[in-house]
């Protein structure tokens, strides 16, 4: 525990020799002065349940009790395009989408497809279909393109308890974490009661002394991994804005792994959902004017199977969703080459089949809104590919 604390406090106690001793710098490109957010959902958020495919004809028989809505409606979910949804605790994220400020994205995966949690994180994080040894994260890549001369440790900026893979490379980023410890969140409670579940004895006792709701409750929510995203977000606005300030941030997020008990518009997923909302909305707010200027990337490193588990939660799956949001976003629609759900249309008769390589995502965001030069993009940042979804940021 010590040597975790001494790690932060080292952190956080070089980016604070950064600030002191930084000149202002103007990072501004005419008119432009793009900023770059990119949020990691670590753990496999369940696409399908953020952005259920409530028109697919096999949507309530794939996904059962976890499914929204009702089979003649859109009871359940906020529609988006009489096809696509939206889990409806995403209040203020419907908000940024009505406003054309989001972009939701379906069947998206990084190029893997083995379900493991490290390597798919690995792949996500270096861009790379092999990314054996220390390679280099891909935005660490794009920072050296997109600093242009300008010190890189200052350009880019991690926020939170450690510096992820996305970001690391020969040279240091800049890098800040909370003062607190981060909270644990509710994934080894849920491992402990799916551990237990056939148990008829200890089953229910186990339930219920460590009922993930009751337990936030009781302790004043200090379990929620959403409080420690709020203080990171935060943080993220502030530095964003300065001026002087970086114009890329990571930061990320754990928990996502919902093996059990998972739910609906209720219960423990739900709760995240809700929690990352809260988040995105705080972060709009926190921005000010700069929200014009910013694109907030979204991930996760896979999505999750389409059935419900023998726990009513899911497991390790391929393709999945993600999300583009921000004031620069040219939103209100989703992207998305369906590939169906039907049980014959499934990525080996389990997971939604991605259709679409995450890097054409990052590429996008980082030639149209960034404006690294795709060249680069194509030799640097991600080695041998070549795609990008076009159309992202808004024009003028």
């Amino acid at each position: 525990m010590a040597s975790a604390i001494n790690r932060r406090q080292f952190i956080k106690a070089c980016a604070v020799l950064t600030l002191g001793f930084t000149t202002p710098i103007s990072f501004a490109q005419g008119h432009r002065d793009p900023r770059m957010v990119v949020l990691i959902l670590r753990g496999g958020m369940d696409g399908l349940a953020a952005v259920p495919a409530y028109g697919d004809p096999a949507y309530r028989s794939g996904r059962g009790k976890l499914a929204l809505g009702t089979p003649d409606t859109v009871d359940g979910v906020i529609d988006l395009d009489g096809f696509f949804g939206l889990n409806p605790v995403f209040e203020n994220l419907a908000q940024m989408y009505a406003g054309r400020e989001a972009l939701l994205f379906q069947a998206i995966a990084p190029p893997y497809a083995k379900r493991s949690h490290f390597y798919a994180q690995d792949v996500l994080e270096t861009g790379l279909t092999n990314p054996a040894g220390s390679a280099s994260g891909w935005l660490y890549r794009a920072l050296q393109g997109l600093s242009e001369g300008r010190d890189p440790e200052k350009y880019g900026y991690s926020l939170g308890a450690g510096i992820p893979r996305i970001v690391q490379g020969a040279l240091p980023v800049g890098a800040w974490a909370p003062d607190r410890l981060p909270d644990p969140d509710e994934d080894t409670l849920q491992r402990l009661m799916a551990l237990y579940e056939q148990d008829s004895y200890l089953g229910p006792k186990v339930r219920a002394g460590f009922n993930a709701d009751e337990m936030i409750n009781a302790m004043g929510g200090k379990l929620r991994g959403g409080n420690n995203l709020t203080t990171v977000a935060k943080a993220a606005a502030r530095f964003l804005t300065r001026d002087d300030g970086p114009r890329v941030a990571v930061m990320d997020s754990g928990g996502w792994d919902t093996h059990a008990w998972q739910g609906t518009t209720k219960g423990r997923l739900a709760n995240r959902f809700r929690e990352l909302d809260t988040v995105l909305a705080g972060l709009k707010q926190d921005m000010g004017s700069v929200w014009d200027q910013t694109a907030v990337v979204i991930i996760t490193e896979f999505g999750r199977t389409v059935a419900v588990n023998g726990t009513s939660g899911t497991d390790h799956g391929v393709g999945g969703a993600a999300f583009l949001l921000g004031g620069a976003v040219n939103g209100g629609r989703v992207h998305s080459d369906w590939p169906g759900l039907a049980k014959e249309k499934l990525y080996e008769g389990r997971d939604l089949k991605p259709t679409l390589d995450m890097r054409a995502l990052f590429a996008g965001v980082l030639h149209q809104h960034m404006g690294l030069d795709r060249g680069f993009i194509e030799e640097q940042v991600f080695p041998g590919y070549r795609d990008q979804v076009s159309g992202l940021i808004r024009a003028g």
